[in-house]
């Protein structure tokens, strides 16, 4: 049995085409997985959490085995000297990595379109789009390559594609898990985050990854629950939510939301209540201003970090006769043309006589809309239940417009202004294509958070009207 996991898995990518020409999911396999897994039994003794089950990672993420390139022609070939944090901690606990993932440039785009690999397709639908910005992850899983895969999240980058493919996605409370050997974005922003097969997998995962980690700053001393415990109890019981009191945001159900989504999340609101869950309606007044706000703050964020990549210190180099030529030269062909627009928005935003104008209050607002979570949850409400995305998968190349795309994170970005944590579990299909209902919490709530997720999946499965899940393609 040894290994079996793993080439069940490189069979499976086979299957379904995860290379280039097919939905292009992988864009490196690690050649050696096999042989970890072997390895990693041997050293364990095989009592580990994830014994020999592989694994997909976020091409953004550091691998010792694999390149890590942010889907990014400027960062082509590079392997890191260092691995992330949230990687051991899954090869300690026995998980072997079988490849890294397809992903929209540094993390910037809601599509994966915005890739130097080119497009992932959606398994679900390969004319469709995976979303993004970890779309190579959420593909893998709904695929049925891997039951894990890590993605990245700062502005719902692992929420949006796991609606759109039909899988969970988890974005934890920001400090909740480490962000050593992620190669940052936005880095008030950035977290680590899940996707998985199911609720119970995904709170597996993230107890593995979560906990302080003395290299980042910014990680929580906090003590990390039993969150799999958490979800077992919640799927038993008739009434498991009995005492829950769960907010509707009427800023999440607009007028011209998808009339399917809006279909599948009243349903599941319903659920909720059916679940023994109090809904009560609850207004988060400064939703309206997340995207202006995610918009200034992230591409200022970016325009910084990304300043590094230069030619000088490692990555792709263009040859030119002067340094300053050298340095234009690089970033012009190394980036893309997304990554260039937000790097642009970015520097501008952060220039003398602009920064107090556009920076420091877009900052303020979004103290605003952190203070509407706080305020929602003091007055009672537990957790909050949302739609995830406002459509399904849209078309690949159908949206060309930037500020039409970036409208995709209008109902996650929220949670990554303000720090609290956030899941999407499958609560249907609409015209065919899968959709996702969110469930928000308090920071660090997330063992409530999946205590809800699962018992909303558990009674979704067993439902007699439910539709059937979209098979993944093979």
């Amino acid at each position: 049995m040894t290994g079996s996991l793993v080439r069940a898995a490189l069979d499976r990518a086979a299957s379904v085409g995860a290379g280039r020409e097919g939905l292009n999911i992988l864009v490196a396999v690690n050649p050696h997985a096999v042989a970890d897994a072997e390895s990693a039994a041997a050293r364990g003794g095989g009592q580990r959490l994830l014994e020999g089950v592989p694994v997909a990672i976020k091409d953004n993420i550091a691998t010792l085995d694999t390149p890590t390139t942010c889907g990014s022609r400027i960062l082509a070939g590079y392997v890191s000297p260092f691995e992330a944090t949230v990687v051991e901690r899954l090869r300690a606990a026995g998980a072997v990595v079988l490849g890294k993932t397809n992903m929209d440039e540094f993390a910037m785009g809601s599509s994966t379109e915005h890739s130097a690999y080119g497009p992932t397709r959606n398994p679900r639908d390969p004319c469709r789009v995976p979303g993004g910005s970890s779309g190579g992850s959420a593909a893998a899983v709904a695929a049925g390559i891997v039951r894990i895969a890590l993605g990245s999240e700062t502005g719902g980058s692992v929420r949006q594609p796991a609606s759109f493919c039909g899988v969970v996605g988890v974005k934890p409370t920001y400090g909740r898990v480490s962000r050593y050997g992620l190669v940052a974005f936005a880095s008030s922003l950035d977290q680590v985050g899940v996707l998985a097969q199911s609720v119970e997998d995904a709170a597996l995962a993230l107890g593995i990854i979560a906990g302080r980690d003395p290299r980042d700053a910014t990680s929580a001393g906090r003590d990390v629950p039993d969150y799999r415990s958490a979800v077992r109890r919640a799927a038993t019981g008739t009434t498991p939510l009995a005492g829950v009191v769960v907010g509707r945001p009427r800023e999440y159900f607009p007028d011209g939301l998808h009339p399917g989504v809006r279909e599948r999340c009243d349903a599941a609101l319903n659920t909720l209540a059916e679940l023994g869950a109090t809904i009560r309606d609850v207004s988060l007044p400064h939703t309206t201003y997340a995207i202006p706000v995610y918009y200034i703050v992230a591409p200022a964020e970016a325009s910084s970090n990304l300043a590094r990549f230069d030619g000088v210190r490692y990555g792709a180099r263009v040859q030119a006769e002067a340094v300053t030529a050298m340095y234009d030269a690089t970033r012009s062909h190394g980036f893309g043309a997304e990554v260039t627009r937000r790097i642009l928005l970015g520097t501008y935003v952060l220039s003398a006589g602009y920064y107090d104008a556009y920076y420091k209050r877009a900052q303020d607002v979004r103290t605003l809309i952190t203070a509407d979570f706080r305020r929602v949850f003091a007055g009672g409400v537990d957790l909050l239940f949302t739609p995830t995305a406002p459509t399904p998968a849209f078309k690949l190349g159908s949206i060309s417009d930037p500020y039409e795309m970036y409208l995709n994170d209008i109902f996650t970005a929220t949670a990554n202004l303000s720090g609290v944590p956030a899941i999407s579990v499958p609560i249907g299909t609409a015209e065919g294509l899968p959709v996702g209902g969110q469930i928000i919490a308090p920071h660090f709530g997330e063992a409530s958070m999946f205590a809800a997720a699962a018992a909303l999946e558990h009674a979704l499965e067993h439902s007699p009207g439910a539709p059937p899940p979209s098979a993944p393609a093979s």
